[in-house]
C-alpha cells in the first residue's frame, strides 16, 4: 500500500492512534469558530446601538433649535394666508423609500408563512433541519473526532449543503429582523452559530468534530407551527398537544446529545482520560430513566460535566415530565373517540343522520331503514352528533357496524360536513326531538342544520322532521330547498293531527296508515284471535313498482281488479303524467283515466318481492297462471299495443263485454285508425276515456259508428261499470255539476285552491258556547276535541286537525260539527287559523269537567278527540300523558241517561254516487237509523293522544298488555283508541327510499294539503276565500276514506259467511269503490253471547277471508256530484261513527230475517214518538248554520222514518251523513 492511500484512510483519534502525528486535538478549533461569531456578532451589534446612541444624544440639542424654528415659520405660514400654505405643502418634498427598507421588506416576505414562497421555504428549512439531525444520529456511531476526507465522505459532503442553506436563511432572517440584538439572542440563532461554523472549520482542517450539532434537535420545536402552516392542525387541542410532545422531545434529544459528548469525550482538566463509550441512544436511555426518577444504574456518567449537567437536568426534567407527561396523555385521551373522516366505498351509497340522535330515534330508525321485508338495502348511515355516543348507543352501533357509522361533530361546521362526505352522500336526513319542551326552537335548530348543510352542498338531498306546521314556512326561504329535487319536510304536528282527523271520519284509520308506513315482520299466531288476524294485517307495508305495460291504455279499476284477484297485490293509487308531463299522485282515481306506459303503482303488500309481480306480469305468458309466485320475469319481447287494440279494449271494457263479443269497433274505424291516429295520438298515454275520443271522431265521420254503438255511448253514464264522473280535468261534462255551479259561483264557499270549505272570518265570541246554550243545543253526529293547554303552552296547530274535517270533497251537509272544550285563553291563541272554518265552536271549560261534556252531548258524538299542549313539559316520561289518561279514564266511567235517545236522528246512510237519495225506502242501499243513546262511557268513540309509548296500558284497565309491549302491539292501537306520535318516526326512511310515500300519505290524512297551499299559509298564515271556478270546483272531484257497513245495504248478501274478494270486486265494479281493510269486533270469531264491543283493525285481506255481518270495511269511495242536490228535500240527520262501540252483543247477532219479522205497531209508534218530540224542539230553538239563508229551508222538519228504517239498527258511521246544525250565528256565509 503506497503512501497516498494511507493517507485517504480515516483514522480515529485514540490515545494509541493520534488523527495525527502529534496526537493533537483540535476540538478547541470547532467551539473557537462558534463561541467568534456568536461574541464577535453580539459585540458589534451593541457597538452599533451605542455609537447610535451617542449620535442621538449628540445632535439632541440642534434637532431642538431645528423644531422650534419650524414652530414659528409655521405661525409666519399662517398669517400669511391660505394660499401661501397651499403652495408650501405642493412644494413639500415627498419622502421616498429607501433600498434598505425595500430590501428588509423582500427580506421579510420571503421568510413568512403568508405568502406561498415563505411557507415553501419555511417548511424547506425545517425539513433540512430534520435531515441535518438525521446525518447527526449516523454520525454519532463514530468517534467524537475523525478525519474524515470531505471529497470522498457522503455525509460531510451533504451536512455541508445543508449549513450553506442554513446560512443563506440566516441572512435573510437577519436582514428581515426589526430588533437585530434580539434575533441574536433567540434559540435559532444559537443553533445556527453552533452548528453552522464547525463544518466550515471541518473541511478547512480536514478533519470532524461530532461536537454540538445535537443542537439541532431544537428545530422540533417548530413543528407544530409547520403543521399549522400546511393547515393540518386546526383545533386547538391538537395544536397543544404537538407542542407539547415537541417540547419533550427535542429537549430530551439535546439532553442525551450534550451527555454523548462529554461522556465519549472526557473531562478536559482529565486530559480526557476518563471517557467512556456511549452510544447515543444509550443516552437517550439514561436521560429517560433520569427524567422519570427511576434511575436503574446500569448507565450513569462518570465524567464532572455529565454528572454536573444531570444535576441541573433532573431538576427541569423531573418538573417538565410531571407537568407534560400527564398533560400529553389527558389530551391524547380526551381525543375525540370518533373523530376520524368517513371513507367512501365504490358502488355503496351512504346517508348522513344527524339532528336529535339518542338511543330512542336510533333504535327506531334503524329498525325501520335495515328492515328484511325491503329490497337489499346497499346503503351506509353515517351518524354525525356532537355528543359522543353513551354506551348503549354505542353497542347499538357495533351491532350494525357493516352498515352504520358514527362521527363526532356538527353539521353547523363545514369542516366536520367534509368529514363525513356531504357533498358525494345520498341524502341527509334531520331527526328532531319530539319530546323538547319548546318546539319552536328545535325547529329552528333543525332549520339552522338545514342552511349549514345548504350552503356546504346546495345539491344535497334533505329530509328534516318538523315539529310545528308553521315553521315549515321558513325552509321555503331557503334558495336552495327544492322539494321538486327531493328535499322534504315531514312535519310531525300536521301528520299527527292528520292521522287523528281521518279516525274522524273512520274509526281506526289512524291505526291501519300507521302499520301501512312502518316496517313490520310478520308474526305468526296459531291460535283463532283476533291478534293473528290484527298481525296478519300488519304484515302489509306500503310499496311501489312500474306496472307492465300489459296494463298500457286499461283503466285504474281493472288494473286494480287483476291485481287484486291475479297478482295478489292491493294497488290503491298511481303516478299519472298530464298532457303537460306534470306528475300527481291519484288516488283511485276510477274509469276515466287509463294506464300510462311506464306507470309507478303504488301497492300494499306484505313484501317488496311481492311488488314485482305488477312489473314482469305478462298477459301471454301468465294469463292462465293461478298461483301468483309463478309470475315471474319472462322472455318474450313485449311490444307496445297498437292504438286500435288499445281503443278496442277500452271501449269493450266501457260495454261490459269481451274483447270476441264487442262490436264496438267497425272495419270504417279500422280502416280510418291513422286519422284517428294523428286527431287524438295516444302513444304510450291514455289521457281521455278512449270513448270520448270516439265520440269526437264520429262527429267528423257520422258514417262509422253503428247507431246502436252511438245510443250505448250516449248512455254510458247509466252503466254501473262508468264513474259518475266522465273526465276530472273538465269538471262541466260532470252530469249534475251545472246547477252546483251556478250555485256557489257568487259566493265564495270555498278557499282559494278548492281544496277546503272556507267561510268569512268570525270573532272567537260568535263561537263560544256558554254550557247551558251548548246544553239547550241539539249537537249530534259532531266531534268533541278535548284539549288541554294554556297562556304558556306550545301551540298543538289544532288547524292540522279541522283542515281535514273541512276537505271540499265533503257536501257541506256532510261536515261534521266541531266543538272544542278546553280553556279559552289557549283557544284565543289558535283562533287565528281557526276562525276560517265552518262549523266550528268553543265551550270554555276542562275535559275533566263531567258537566262540559254532558253539555256538549258527549254521549251523541262521533268521535272524542283527547289532546294536550302541556305533554313536553314534564321531564317525567311516564306523567307526560297524565291529563289525557285522566280525561280517557274520566269519560269512560260516565253513566248516560237513556231518555236522551228520543234526540236521535234520520240518518241516510251510505249512498253510491249515482244513486236516488230522495227515497230511501226505493233505494238499493236503505236508510240507517242512529242508536237510541249510550249509556256507558265505555262505548264513546274516543282518540287519545300519547306521547309516552308505554302509557298506553293506562287506557284500556280490562286489557292484559304487557309493559313492555310495542305500542303496535297493544290492545288501544290495535282498535283505534290511541294514537302516540313515535309511529311517524318511520315516515323518515319510508320518504328516502321513494319520496312520493310522503307525497301520497299527505294526500290522504290531509284532506288536499298542497305546496302551493303552504306557500299561502306561509304569506297569510290563513286560508283565501276564492269564487268557485271549473278549476276550483274540480278539486273537489277527489276520492276519501269511509266505512262500509255490511249489516245491509247492496253488500249485506255478503256480510254473512260471504267473501271479502268478492265484496272487493263488487264494491269496485259497480261504485269505483276501493275497499282495502275491515274494521271488526274483537270478538266476532267467537259465539259467545255477551260479546265485547271494542274493534281492531284488519289491513288488506286475502280474498279468500270470511265476513261477518258487524264488519266495516275500510274504503276509497269517489266524490258524489249529485249528494248535494238533495240536501233540499232531506231533513236533519246524522250517523254513528262509533259503531263498533254503541251495542251489545245480542243486537249484533240479529239475522236480517227477524229484523223483517218485528212487530209493525211497535215500530209505528216510535217512529211517531220521534217525530214529535224532534217537532217539538224545533219549535223551541230554531237551529241555524253557517251557510247562506237560502241555500237550503230555514225550517227544519225532522222526517219520520219508515218502518223498514227503524227495523235497522246503526251501530256504525255511515258514509254519506247529514250533519245538524248546532247554533245560532249571526252572519251567515
Amino acid at each position: 500500500m503506497d503512501d497516498r492511500e494511507l493517507m485517504d484512510l480515516i483514522i480515529p483519534f485514540s490515545p494509541e492512534v493520534p488523527c495525527d502525528n502529534n496526537g493533537q486535538r483540535m476540538w478547541w478549533a470547532f467551539l473557537a469558530s462558534s463561541m467568534v461569531t456568536f461574541f464577535g456578532g453580539l459585540f458589534i451589534i451593541l457597538l452599533w446601538r451605542t455609537l447610535k446612541y451617542l449620535w442621538t444624544v449628540c445632535c439632541h440639542c440642534n434637532i431642538k433649535n431645528k423644531e422650534a424654528q419650524k414652530v414659528n415659520n409655521h405661525m409666519n405660514s399662517q398669517a400669511d394666508g391660505p394660499t401661501k400654505n397651499q403652495n408650501d405643502k405642493e412644494e413639500a418634498p415627498v419622502s421616498e423609500v429607501g433600498w434598505m427598507t425595500s430590501v428588509k421588506d423582500w427580506a421579510g416576505v420571503m421568510i413568512s408563512a403568508q405568502t406561498l414562497t415563505g411557507r415553501v421555504l419555511v417548511v424547506l428549512v425545517f425539513a433540512l433541519s430534520i435531515g441535518a439531525l438525521g446525518i447527526y444520529f449516523i454520525d454519532s456511531s463514530d468517534p467524537i473526532e475523525s478525519c474524515p476526507n470531505f471529497y470522498k465522505d457522503f455525509t460531510l459532503q451533504i451536512d455541508m449543503a445543508f449549513n450553506v442553506f442554513f446560512l443563506l436563511y440566516f441572512g435573510l432572517r437577519f436582514i428581515a429582523a426589526n430588533d437585530k440584538l434580539w434575533f441574536w439572542l433567540e434559540v435559532n440563532s444559537v443553533v445556527d452559530f453552533f452548528t453552522v461554523p464547525p463544518v466550515f472549520v471541518s473541511v478547512y482542517l480536514n478533519r470532524s468534530w461530532l461536537g454540538l450539532r445535537f443542537l439541532r434537535a431544537l428545530r422540533l420545536i417548530q413543528f407544530s407551527e409547520i403543521l399549522q402552516f400546511l393547515n393540518i392542525l386546526k383545533t386547538s387541542n391538537s395544536i397543544k398537544l404537538v407542542n407539547l410532545c415537541s417540547i419533550f422531545i427535542s429537549t430530551w434529544l439535546t439532553a442525551a446529545g450534550f451527555i454523548h459528548l462529554v461522556e465519549n469525550s472526557g473531562d478536559p482538566w482529565e486530559n480526557f482520560q476518563n471517557s467512556q463509550q456511549l452510544s447515543y441512544w444509550e443516552c437517550v436511555y439514561l436521560l429517560m430513566v433520569t427524567m422519570s426518577t427511576v434511575g436503574y444504574g446500569d448507565v450513569y456518567a462518570r465524567t464532572t460535566l455529565g454528572r454536573l449537567f444531570m444535576v441541573f437536568f433532573i431538576l427541569g426534567g423531573l418538573a417538565m415530565f410531571a407537568s407534560y407527561v400527564p398533560e400529553i396523555i389527558e389530551l391524547i385521551g380526551n381525543r375525540k373517540k370518533y373523530g376520524g373522516s368517513y371513507s367512501a366505498v365504490n358502488g355503496r351509497k351512504h346517508i348522513v343522520v344527524c339532528g336529535h340522535i339518542t338511543l330512542e330515534s336510533v333504535s327506531n330508525f334503524l329498525k325501520d331503514f335495515l328492515h328484511k321485508d325491503r329490497d337489499d338495502v346497499n346503503v351506509e348511515i353515517v351518524f354525525l352528533h356532537n355528543i359522543s355516543p353513551n354506551l348503549e348507543l354505542e353497542a347499538l352501533f357495533k351491532r350494525h357496524f357493516t352498515q352504520v357509522e358514527f362521527y363526532q361533530g356538527s353539521v353547523l361546521n363545514p369542516h366536520d360536513l367534509a368529514r363525513v362526505k356531504i357533498e358525494s352522500a345520498d341524502a341527509c336526513l334531520i331527526l328532531a326531538n319530539k319530546y323538547c319542551a319548546d318546539p319552536d326552537a328545535e325547529d329552528a335548530s333543525n332549520i339552522m342544520r338545514v342552511i349549514s348543510i345548504k350552503n356546504y352542498h346546495p345539491k344535497i338531498r334533505i329530509i328534516t322532521q318538523m315539529l310545528q306546521y308553521h315553521n315549515k314556512a321558513h325552509l321555503l326561504n331557503i334558495p336552495s330547498w327544492n322539494w321538486k329535487e327531493g328535499d322534504d319536510a315531514i312535519c310531525l304536528a300536521e301528520l299527527k293531527a292528520g292521522f287523528i282527523a281521518q279516525s274522524c271520519l273512520a274509526q281506526g284509520l289512524s291505526t291501519m296508515l300507521a302499520n301501512l308506513f312502518s316496517m313490520r315482520s310478520y308474526i305468526k299466531i296459531e291460535e283463532d284471535t283476533w291478534q293473528k288476524y290484527y298481525l296478519e294485517g300488519v304484515a302489509n307495508e306500503m310499496y311501489t313498482e312500474y306496472l307492465s305495460s300489459a296494463f298500457v291504455g286499461l283503466s285504474f279499476p281493472t288494473v286494480c281488479e287483476l291485481c287484486y284477484v291475479k297478482l295478489k297485490l292491493l294497488l290503491i293509487a298511481i303516478e299519472y303524467k298530464s298532457e303537460q308531463r306534470e306528475s300527481s299522485i291519484l288516488i283511485n282515481p276510477g274509469n276515466h283515466v287509463k294506464m300510462q306506459e311506464g306507470t309507478l303503482g303504488f301497492f300494499i303488500a306484505s313484501d317488496a318481492k311481492e311488488v314485482k309481480r305488477a312489473f314482469f306480469y305478462c298477459k301471454a305468458c301468465h294469463d292462465d297462471i293461478t298461483d301468483p309466485k309463478r309470475i315471474k320475469k319472462c322472455g318474450c319481447k313485449r311490444t307496445k299495443m297498437s292504438v286500435y287494440k288499445r281503443m278496442k279494449l277500452a271501449c269493450c271494457f266501457d260495454c261490459g263485454r269481451s274483447e270476441h263479443d264487442c262490436s264496438c269497433m267497425s272495419g270504417s274505424v279500422h280502416s280510418n285508425m291513422d286519422s284517428l291516429q294523428r286527431a287524438f295520438p295516444l302513444s304510450s298515454v291514455s289521457v281521455h276515456d278512449c270513448s270520448t275520443s270516439l265520440r269526437a271522431f264520429e262527429d267528423e265521420h257520422p258514417s262509422t259508428l253503428s247507431p246502436k254503438k252511438k245510443q250505448r255511448n250516449g248512455g254510458m253514464r247509466n252503466s254501473p261499470n262508468c264513474s259518475p264522473k266522465m273526465m276530472r280535468h273538465d269538471p262541466l261534462l260532470i252530469p249534475g255539476n251545472e246547477q252546483i255551479e251556478n250555485m256557489d259561483a257568487s259566493v265564495k264557499r270555498y278557499d282559494s285552491t278548492g281544496m277546503f270549505h272556507w267561510c268569512p272570518s268570525k270573532d272567537i265570541e260568535k263561537a263560544i258556547l256558554t254550557r247551558s246554550e251548548a246544553s239547550m243545543t241539539v249537537l249530534s253526529g259532531h266531534v268533541v276535541v278535548c284539549i288541554f293547554g294554556d297562556v304558556t303552552s306550545a301551540l298543538v296547530g289544532l288547524r292540522n286537525l279541522v283542515m281535514p274535517l273541512r276537505a271540499s270533497n265533503f257536501h257541506y251537509h256532510e261536515l261534521k260539527p266541531i266543538v272544542f272544550v278546553g280553556s279559552l285563553d289557549y283557544l284565543r291563541r289558535e283562533w287565528e287559523t281557526l276562525h276560517n272554518f265552518p262549523k266550528v265552536s268553543i265551550l270554555p271549560g276542562t275535559p275533566l269537567s263531567r258537566a262540559d261534556l254532558r253539555a256538549v252531548n258527549i254521549n251523541l258524538c262521533d268521535m272524542c278527540v283527547i289532546l294536550s299542549a302541556n305533554q313536553n313539559n314534564i321531564d317525567d316520561a311516564s306523567l307526560q300523558d297524565k291529563e289525557c289518561i285522566l280525561a280517557t279514564l274520566n269519560i269512560k266511567s260516565m253513566q248516560f241517561d237513556d231518555s236522551i235517545g228520543v234526540l236521535q236522528a234520520n240518518s241516510q246512510g251510505f249512498t253510491p254516487p249515482g244513486m236516488d237519495r230522495s227515497s230511501p225506502d226505493n233505494s238499493p242501499v236503505h236508510g240507517l237509523v242512529r242508536q237510541a243513546s249510550i249509556t256507558t262511557g265505555s262505548n264513546i268513540p274516543i282518540i287519545t293522544e300519547l306521547v309516552n309509548d308505554s302509557n298506553v296500558q293506562f287506557l284500556d284497565q280490562d286489557d292484559d298488555d304487557d309493559p313492555d309491549t310495542e305500542l303496535y302491539l297493544t290492545q288501544p292501537f290495535a282498535c283505534g283508541t290511541a294514537f302516540a306520535i313515535s309511529v311517524l318516526d318511520s315516515l323518515m326512511s319510508a320518504t328516502y327510499f321513494n319520496d312520493n310515500i310522503l307525497t301520497l300519505i299527505r294526500t290522504l290524512v290531509t284532506g288536499g294539503a298542497t305546496p302551493e297551499l303552504e306557500g299561502l299559509l306561509a304569506e297569510e298564515n290563513a286560508l283565501r276565500g276564492g269564487y268557485s271556478t271549473p278549476q276550483t270546483l274540480a278539486n273537489r272531484d277527489r276520492c276519501r276514506v269511509a266505512q262500509l257497513a255490511l249489516y245491509d245495504g247492496p253488500f249485506a248478501d255478503l256480510g254473512d259467511g260471504g267473501c271479502y274478494g268478492d265484496l272487493f270486486c263488487k264494491a269496485l265494479k259497480t261504485y269505483n269503490m276501493l275497499c282495502f281493510g275491515i274494521y271488526r269486533l274483537r270478538d266476532a270469531h267467537l259465539s259467545t253471547p255477551g260479546q265485547c264491543t271494542k274493534r281492531y283493525v284488519i289491513t288488506n285481506p286475502p280474498y279468500e277471508f270470511e265476513l261477518v255481518p258487524t264488519d266495516l270495511i275500510f274504503c276509497l269511495m269517489q266524490f258524489d256530484h249529485n249528494a248535494g242536490q238533495s240536501r233540499v228535500s232531506l231533513s236533519h240527520s246524522s250517523h254513528s261513527s262509533h259503531s263498533s262501540s254503541k251495542k251489545c252483543s245480542s243486537v249484533h247477532s240479529i239475522p236480517a230475517t227477524n229484523r223483517q219479522n218485528r212487530s209493525s205497531k211497535a215500530r209505528e209508534a216510535r217512529d211517531k214518538q220521534n217525530a214529535t218530540r224532534m217537532n217539538r224542539m224545533g219549535q223551541e230553538k230554531r237551529w241555524f248554520t253557517d251557510e247562506a239563508e237560502n241555500t237550503y229551508p230555514s225550517n227544519i222538519q225532522m222526517k219520520p222514518m219508515s218502518t223498514h228504517m227503524a227495523n235497522q239498527v246503526n251501530q256504525y258511521k255511515s258514509t254519506s251523513n247529514l250533519i245538524p246544525p248546532i247554533r245560532e250565528v249571526e252572519d251567515e256565509c
